[in-house]
């Protein structure tokens, strides 16, 4: 893992601990050693773990400034996500369980993902980023190694609806040509998810560089890309993922596209016809009826 230093969650314990009772300087210590159990236990396992009352727990984590100890989990998940290793996201699923255990698990885990997004999420943020997107007239959409998967999703489903999108891969060196030779006050559109490609923190400093409007869709509050970022969306989740939390991402690009989509109005039934036409007469895609 990252030095545990690197995060606001633990360099504020850090700070306070000297100021602290010795019963909340041992639950400090306890959670500086130990992040990776804290973000899974529950207030009274972690009083039994330190060894004091559940009252302490709650103390400690308001002198943190947290409105409650979930608060207090989630920024600490945000840390533990961002600096697990492979091997350490392994031990954490379960990989030795048996497969339909996983299964079982992983689709619960799924399921208090949509559940956490659908009571947190930013409607009133999605609403400006589908502003941006109605109106600008070019749109490039960039990702980098696992958001680069969203980054095609969104693209290829926005020329869907409309014109100028353009999908660039962030890992590509051609990418930053292709934006350097954009049109002035392009829409830049950057997806960014856990554990964040330094590739994308060089395009996004490039892409504000050359003027560009950037739009970041991540998964953290944390994402090292949301300061260079005229307009951001945190795509929450509640669980730190083996490889990525997908089905939350996969929903608000599907909310937005189709929203995007409503408010086109009749000029997308137009363009939508225009592009079946080219699909037909180009015969691009399976047709159970070929007259």
């Amino acid at each position: 893992m990252n030095d545990i230093a690197s995060h606001p969650v633990i360099d504020d314990i850090s700070s306070k601990l000297d100021t602290l009772t010795p019963k909340a300087q041992a639950l400090g210590n306890y959670i500086m050693i130990n992040p990776a159990k804290v973000v899974f236990m529950t207030t009274k396992e972690l009083a039994e773990a330190c060894e004091v009352s559940e009252a302490t727990v709650v103390r400690f984590v308001a002198t943190l400034g947290y409105k409650g100890y979930s608060d207090f989990q989630d920024a600490l998940k945000d840390f533990i996500n961002t600096g697990l290793s492979l091997p350490d996201r392994v031990n954490l699923k379960g990989i030795d369980e048996p497969g339909l255990d996983r299964l079982h698990r992983g689709i619960l885990e799924e399921l208090n993902n949509l559940k956490f997004l659908y009571e947190n999420i930013d409607v009133e943020r999605m609403n400006q980023f589908i502003t941006h997107m109605d109106t600008s007239p070019f749109i490039y959409v960039t990702g980098s190694r696992l958001s680069y998967t969203f980054a095609y999703y969104l693209g290829w489903s926005l020329t869907k609806v409309r014109k100028g999108i353009q999908i660039l891969k962030g890992s590509d060196s051609t990418a930053m040509d292709m934006l350097a030779n954009a049109p002035a006050q392009s829409l830049v559109i950057l997806t960014a998810t856990t554990r964040y490609p330094n590739e994308l923190i060089k395009l996004s400093k490039m892409i504000r560089r050359c003027g560009h409007t950037l739009l970041v869709l991540t998964d953290s509050s944390i994402s090292p890309v949301i300061p260079f970022a005229h307009l951001s969306l945190v795509v929450p989740s509640k669980s730190i993922p083996f490889i990525g939390n997908v089905s939350g991402m996969l929903a608000v690009i599907q909310y937005m596209v189709q929203e995007l989509a409503h408010r086109k109005g009749q000029a997308l039934r137009t363009y939508q016809e225009q592009l079946e036409q080219v699909y037909l007469e180009n015969d691009l895609l399976f047709n159970i009826d070929p007259k």
